[in-house]
Formats: structure tokens, C-alpha cells, sequence
């Protein structure tokens, strides 16, 4: 496979600020880095040159998109909020969103960079990609940033192209531990794109991400949630995909899947209380690109959203970009074997309660498709 990567440095000069800054002004919060830093990122980018797993990789230099491409899920005056805050930088541009000098360009590239992973796939010149793009997106709703997110890069991105017309129908899968609401809101009556959020329950959004939201109008039956319970594991995760992702996808048959990937759905993450490691995060990685060969083509597009172990993450971030390019490097995580022993990894009765809910939206979907074709 030829997998393509994005990156650049500008990503890393996001200024999201201090942990005080997230709090009311209180004289026992001594400041700390925002645990939305740069440091997670530097270091995945970091372990995919020290292992030599890069030479193997097609660099796409990311290219910003235009206002006009944000205005396509975003309103003008959200957008151009965007603009102001970022001439000024410290504060936050909506809840839990920090936002610093230039954030607004930088922004710009990070849809951008997500834009162009999709389109050099769509051109044939790779058959895969990875965008290590920041700051993440699928929480920025289109009036308002949110969870760290300014702009929503996948929707962004997909939009373009679809009025390009250069792409159809597109499968998300987000496998984020927060519930993907900025991509849901996105496409939530749309039935050309099929959103999938695969999240811990009401973590993040409070009140979003549950079960019975599953789209509306035209593009009810095409979202589908799955909210596991916290403490799910290996087993839970894996069962998910085999019930649900993947039947979804076959049912929907995309031109291009999209996942949007962070990994703070891992054991050592201090945002998330599920109990993933870098081996689970290879084997879902396996069965993306499996369906993708299957489906579309091969077409699979990962953009990177969060994961804020700044020593966990490059593990599994590396492991899913070996996935993608068929690699398989001498770098080996020390700690996902100890993941692994920890107890109740294995499907729990109570995760297979809320998973067997989600299977129901797999043949409402196909419902929906069989009302829309006439087969």
C-alpha cells in the first residue's frame, strides 16, 4: 500500500494557553500546559522518523482551505469570530475551545491538510493517508467552536470536495472517546454521508451521542451512535466494529471512508476511562482498511482529532500508520501487553446490552436505502 501523511510544523504552534485558563479565577490552581498541548502530536511525528517508519510514507504538504469552504457547514459570523479572537489570542472562542494568535491560519491548514489526505487519495496518487492535522475538529459545531475544536476539518474537507464534485457518498467513523457531535450536527440530515461515533457514553458533549439520535429528514437512519459504557475494553471496542461499524459500512457502501481518530479511548488517557492500547487500535485499523479494499477502492482517510497521553499516544498512533502502509517497524510498545492483563477487557454483559441496541440501527439504515434505491 502507498499511505500518504500530512503534517506541519505550524500544527504545533496553536497556542491553546494554560489549564488555569479553563477554570474561574481561583488562587489555589496553579497553571499547567493545556492538556490540549502540542506535545502528543510532536511526538507521534517524532517516532514515525526515529523508526524509520516515514521513509515509507508519501508526504502531502498541507494547503490552507479558503473561508469560503468553512462557510459550507460554518455560519459567516462564526467564522469570522474566528478571525477577530485569533488577532488577539488567550481566551476561548466557545466552550472549552482556547484559541491564540494566529489560530485562525492555522486552522485554515489543518481543514486544509485533512482536504488534501482526501483529495491525493481520491487522485489515486496514494492509496491511503494520515493527517496528523491541529487542533482537532469534530466537536466545532457550525455556529460555534467547541472541545478544543475550531473548525470541523473532516466536514470541511468532505464538503469541498463533494461540490467539487469529486466524492459522493462518504462513511465517518469516529472512534474518538468523546461523541463526534461537531460531524453529527454536519451531516445529520444528509444521506450522503454516513456518520458513525463510537464513544464512551455521555462523556463528552453532556447529553449527545445516544443511541436513538439517528439522523433526521433525509438523513434519518444515517447517524448512528454508539455510546459504550465507561470501562470498556478491548472486547467491547472490538465487538462494536464486528456488530455494527462494518455491517453499517457494507450496507451503506461509501466512495471513501473517513476516520476521525484519536486515541484517548486508551488505558493510559486522563480524558477518557476506557482501556484501549496501540494492538486494539491496529486491529480496528485492520478491519477499516479491510473494508475499504472491500468497498471503496481501498480509499481510507484518517485525520487525527485527540489522545492526550503525550507517552501513549505516538504507540498507537504509529501502530495504526504501519496498518495503513503494510509496515511493520521494530518499534515496540512496552506497554500494551499490561493493558491487555488488565481485568474486565473482555466483553462485559452490560456493554453487549448497549451494543446489541446500536445493531438495531444497522437494519434501519438498510431500510433507508432500500426505500431511497427501490431494491
Amino acid at each position: 500500500m502507498t499511505t500518504g501523511y500530512v503534517f506541519h510544523e505550524h500544527y504545533l504552534w496553536h497556542d491553546t494557553g494554560t489549564s488555569a485558563q479553563m477554570m474561574p479565577p481561583d488562587r489555589f490552581v496553579e497553571p499547567g500546559l493545556h492538556v490540549e498541548a502540542p506535545a502528543t502530536k510532536r511526538r507521534l511525528n517524532g517516532l514515525l522518523h526515529v523508526s524509520g517508519l516515514a521513509r515509507h510514507l508519501v508526504r502531502i504538504e498541507p494547503e490552507p482551505v479558503t473561508a469560503e469552504d468553512l462557510a459550507r457547514v460554518h455560519t459567516r459570523h462564526h467564522i469570522e469570530n474566528i478571525q477577530e479572537l485569533s488577532k488577539v489570542g488567550g481566551i476561548y472562542a466557545g466552550p472549552q475551545a482556547p484559541i491564540g494568535r494566529g489560530s485562525y491560519e492555522i486552522a485554515l491548514l489543518s481543514a486544509g491538510g485533512t482536504w488534501m489526505a482526501m483529495a491525493t487519495v481520491l487522485s489515486g496518487r496514494v492509496d491511503n493517508a494520515y493527517a496528523l492535522v491541529r487542533p482537532p475538529g469534530h466537536h466545532a459545531e457550525p455556529d460555534s467552536a467547541m472541545g478544543y475544536c475550531l473548525f470541523g476539518n473532516a466536514p470541511v474537507a468532505i464538503r469541498r470536495l463533494q461540490a467539487e464534485g469529486l466524492l459522493g457518498r462518504v462513511a465517518i467513523v469516529d472512534w474518538d472517546v468523546h461523541h463526534g457531535n461537531g460531524t453529527e450536527s454536519a451531516f445529520y440530515d444528509d444521506p450522503s454521508v454516513l456518520a458513525i461515533s463510537i464513544h464512551q457514553d455521555n462523556l463528552y458533549p453532556i447529553g449527545r451521542g445516544a443511541v436513538a439520535d439517528n439522523g433526521s429528514g433525509d438523513g434519518e437512519g444515517f447517524n448512528i451512535n454508539i455510546p459504550l459504557p465507561p470501562g470498556s475494553g478491548t472486547g467491547a471496542y472490538e465487538a462494536a466494529f464486528d456488530r455494527v461499524v462494518l455491517p453499517a459500512l457494507q450496507a451503506f457502501r461509501p466512495d471513501m471512508i473517513v476516520v476521525t481518530s484519536g486515541f484517548d479511548g486508551a488505558g493510559f488517557d486522563p480524558l477518557g476511562r476506557m482501556m484501549l492500547n496501540s494492538e486494539c487500535y491496529r486491529r480496528l485499523a485492520r478491519r477499516l482498511a479491510g473494508a475499504a479494499a472491500e468497498l471503496c477502492g481501498g480509499r481510507l482517510v484518517m485525520t487525527h482529532e485527540g489522545g492526550y497521553s503525550e507517552g501513549y499516544v505516538p504507540f498507537c498512533g504509529h501502530a495504526v500508520i504501519e496498518t495503513l502502509a503494510g509496515v511493520r517497524t521494530e518499534v515496540v510498545d512496552p506497554l500494551t501487553d499490561h493493558i491487555d492483563e488488565w481485568g474486565w477487557q473482555a466483553l462485559q454483559p452490560h456493554q453487549d446490552a448497549m451494543i446489541a441496541k446500536a445493531e438495531g440501527l444497522v437494519d434501519r439504515l438498510a431500510a433507508r436505502l432500500s426505500a431511497r434505491t427501490g431494491r
